[in-house]
């Protein structure tokens, strides 16, 4: 007996479904691509318990007969490629033939569709692979979709499905892309019977981004500087790079109309923006790339994410140029007679931060080197300080407290560390570690119940569906952080108050740059751990510290009241020391 053999049809179809169908996400974004595909001017999509009871999507399409609906639901069948040739210029979103029998295969499926010029159009229903039945139908023209109880008859699969409200975001998302990657389509959205978003056809692709992201920030855009070059051709928007992220969900990359993910082109991004963007930060962009076909590869992934490009070096300077001319400052002649777009700023701002000329290093006359050192009467006084008060009088004032070694303050290095003196040596202190030790211990020993100070008006955040979501199921470990946290429509939350230990002069960046860091550290289920939120505002927090003498000293008496007064939360050290053995071995100084 043969040990090799052929699966049935329905199995064969399962597992195809394994590949095509990971989500309920995967059913909408397979139907949309198919709607898109067949000219829809409206595409409506509602979703029941985050699309594991119910998703139903709905087209104005070309329609089908009864032949090519029967047909669609057979294997490998598609009316988007003709012969072997097809593959190397694919222009359409679907075109594998794999995603409508695939998702018959593990769901109650029905479809509805009707050509134009039809009398009556077709209805047929499938339960797991299986046709019940297939007959006439009177609808409008155009194709209706559903396909309820999803992985019903594959409960493996079905028990992996996350909550409801991820799924049902990441559906969102889904959808928002497709609505950027297709302006000239109106898309409409419901889940549970509630409208979640009606996006009206956009004349522009700007348009839409700005029904998207919202008035605000889209004041703010920067239009790309048109590139097209080598069959390439690159447009789009970017956000200054002050709104850069952690992570890279607020950039939206469609090529031929595609929604894909590519290392190449998040890296040209990186680069157009790099001096402007720290490192591990990711700038906001939304491109549009269009190409020919035949220098892209998009029949790599089962469900088309990834792309393979042929050139991708012409394809990283095409994105890097773009950007990088955007971000150019505006000379003295354009900037005087130019008129930005309706919806978009003008940079004023440059991705390269000006260098200041640097003079030659020469070896100073002995003379020069004392008339430059400024006498203690000479030093300016600290703000908040009087004007009499010298460093001599602040190293006399200022000892460390009882529980830490006896230090005394010399001067400032750099307006960055606070110069010390200790019984062995030199020693530098850091303020913005030495502060986020305190605020970090601080925040820690308030179990819960630790003071917050209410927000005089409440902060408006808008987010990825996928954030949003994942924030409001942490909502009560942030709270008891001092951050609460409420809906306030769509993907927009509202944070009330903060922590009493906070003190910052914008409490909306601050909290946009604290949610973001938390939503995309690496710890994965840890990063909503009260320690790690504590750690997080505290290292926000600390960052706009700027070393002054006049604080030093009771910074100092603070520092040592703490439990590990000499690292950060994370192992930065906050005071380090060079002992007089140290400095004599560099300098060469025997005893």
């Amino acid at each position: 007996m043969p040990k090799i053999r052929v699966l049935p049809e329905i199995l064969a179809s399962q597992v195809a479904a394994g590949e095509v169908v990971e989500r309920p996400a995967s059913v909408v974004k397979e139907l949309v691509e198919n709607s898109i595909d067949a000219g829809a001017r409206e595409v409506r999509v509602e979703i029941d318990r985050g699309g594991s009871a119910c998703i139903r999507v709905d087209d104005d399409g070309c329609g089908m007969s009864r032949e090519d609906a029967l047909l669609s639901l057979e294997r490998h069948a598609t009316s988007k490629l003709r012969d072997a040739g097809g593959l190397a210029a694919i222009r359409t979103l679907g075109f594998r033939g794999e995603a409508v029998p695939s998702i018959a295969s593990v769901s109650r499926f029905r479809l509805l569709t009707r050509e134009a010029d039809a009398l009556a159009g077709t209805e047929i229903l499938v339960d797991g692979g299986t046709l019940r039945d297939v007959r006439d139908a009177g609808c409008a023209p155009g194709t209706t979709i559903e396909c309820r109880a999803l992985f019903y008859n594959l409960p493996a699969r079905r028990k992996f499905l996350r909550a409801e409200s991820t799924e049902s975001a990441h559906i969102e998302h889904q959808l928002r892309l497709h609505a950027l990657a297709a302006p000239q389509v109106r898309f409409r959205l419901r889940r549970d019977g509630r409208d979640v978003f009606d996006l009206p056809a956009a004349v522009r692709s700007a348009d839409r981004v700005r029904q998207l992201i919202g008035l605000e920030l889209a004041r703010e855009l920067i239009a790309l500087a048109p590139r097209r070059a080598n069959g390439i051709e690159v447009g789009g928007f970017v956000l200054p790079a002050a709104h850069a992220r952690k992570g890279r969900r607020h950039q939206c990359v469609f090529l031929n109309g595609r929604p894909v993910e590519d290392s190449v082109i998040s890296r040209a991004l990186a680069e157009g923006f790099r001096g402007a963007v720290a490192d591990g930060m990711h700038p906001a962009a939304w491109l549009w790339i269009t190409m020919d076909p035949t220098l892209v590869d998009v029949n790599v992934h089962p469900s088309k994410r990834e792309v393979r490009f042929h050139r991708p070096l012409d394809l990283r300077e095409a994105v890097l140029h773009s950007v990088t001319e955007a971000l150019k400052p505006p000379s003295r002649s354009t900037a005087a007679t130019a008129t930005p777009p309706p919806i978009m700023r003008t940079a004023e701002w440059s991705a390269t931060p000006p260098q200041t000329p640097i003079a030659p290093l020469t070896r100073p006359a002995a003379a020069a080197l004392t008339a430059a050192q400024p006498s203690l009467d000479e030093w300016t006084a600290p703000a908040g300080s009087s004007a009499a008060t010298t460093p001599a009088e602040l190293a006399t004032e200022a000892r460390a407290p009882d529980r830490g070694p006896p230090l005394r303050i010399i001067g400032l290095l750099a307006r960055r560390f606070v110069i010390l003196e200790s019984d062995d040596g030199l020693v530098l202190l850091d303020p913005k570690a030495a502060h986020e030790r305190i605020l970090y211990e601080s925040l820690t020993r308030d179990r819960g119940d630790g003071a917050v100070q209410a927000l005089l008006v409440p902060v408006l955040l808008e987010f990825d569906p996928r954030d949003a979501e994942l924030l409001l199921r942490e909502r009560h470990s942030l709270a008891a952080a001092g951050i609460e946290i409420e809906p306030f429509g769509g993907n927009t939350l509202q944070v009330s108050s903060l922590p009493a230990a906070m003190e910052t002069q914008d409490p909306r960046a601050f909290l946009s740059g604290v949610l973001d860091e938390l939503l995309h550290d690496p710890a994965g289920g840890a990063r909503f751990a009260r320690e790690r939120i504590a750690r997080t505002l505290a290292a926000r927090a600390a960052a706009g510290v700027t070393a002054r003498l006049d604080e030093a000293a009771p910074l100092l008496a603070r520092l040592f009241a703490c439990d590990l007064p000499y690292c950060t939360a994370d192992g930065r050290p906050t005071l380090t020391e060079f002992s007089i053995g140290e400095l004599e071995k560099r300098f060469g100084i025997r005893r």
